[in-house]
């Protein structure tokens, strides 16, 4: 299944694209899980909410809905993974107050950071056993059969992520589900993805995944101008339209204006 959405759903460039004007801010996430089965939240990298947050968002989606919550910034950025017993058992114990819609933990490492093969598989090895995380890399060193065999004996998912339309990672399959992140396309108005980009990626997660029986969990991290919330509905009807198995993404998203075009 492709698990489509968006990184963040609290911008207010996106009233009038997903909100209606005259929607409270406090019902947005509401609005949101009506139209998307998941989003990956990105609050928690700056500072991490405290279980009460987590569980009054279990509460207000749906049945079935889904949160990957990308790791705080004191375990990736500040530790550098570094001694990750204290902030992991922390971030799993806020956000295991999502119960059964807790998804993917995201662990994005900052571009300073070069390969540390024994450093991430300490950090992977604190995370509780059936627990989904994914790892994106942001320096080159990383990019070894070392750190592959590490994200694959501790059943970790390469982060593939794009940008300007193109992958900046390896696509390695590392375990038995997949995540894509896409930061910011080339086409017009900035930061929108063209559909030559997105049908690339459709091609791309189809041919390392068996989407009808393996999650691929696909995020638009490309927010500014309600881009991400149109490129993820495009993306998902190119999916649609080649068989795949698509979660709910929302109808009627107004185009661009054609002043913006």
């Amino acid at each position: 299944m492709l698990i489509v959405g968006t990184s963040g759903w609290q911008y207010a460039h996106w009233r009038g694209v997903l909100y209606p004007p005259g929607l409270p801010q406090r019902l947005w996430l509401e609005r949101y899980a009506e139209c998307f089965e998941t989003v990956e939240n990105n609050n928690a990298f700056y500072r991490l909410p405290a279980r009460e947050t987590f569980e009054g968002w279990r509460e207000r989606t749906p049945a079935g809905f889904v949160m990957a919550v990308k790791a705080s910034r004191f375990l990736t950025h500040i530790k550098r993974l570094k001694d990750p017993e204290e902030p992991v058992d922390r971030l799993m114990e806020a956000a295991g107050g999502l119960g059964p819609k807790l998804g993917p933990i995201l662990l994005q490492l900052p571009p300073t950071l070069r390969a540390d093969p024994d450093r991430l598989d300490a950090c992977l090895r604190r995370f509780p056993r059936g627990t989904r995380v994914a790892v994106e890399p942001r320096h080159p060193s990383w990019w070894t059969d070392r750190v592959r065999d590490v994200l694959a004996a501790r059943g970790a998912a390469l982060c593939w992520a794009d940008v300007l339309g193109r992958p900046v990672t390896p696509l390695w399959r590392t375990t038995g589900w997949g995540y894509l992140r896409l930061h910011q396309g080339r086409a017009h108005p900035w930061p929108s993805y063209g559909e030559t980009s997105l049908r690339s990626w459709v091609h791309r997660v189809g041919d390392g995944w068996d989407t009808a029986d393996e999650d691929v969990y696909v995020y638009f991290n490309n927010d500014p101008n309600g881009a991400a919330v149109r490129d993820a509905t495009r993306f998902a009807t190119l999916a649609r339209a080649e068989d795949r198995p698509v979660t709910r993404t929302p109808e009627g998203v107004p185009p661009v204006p054609a002043a913006q075009s």
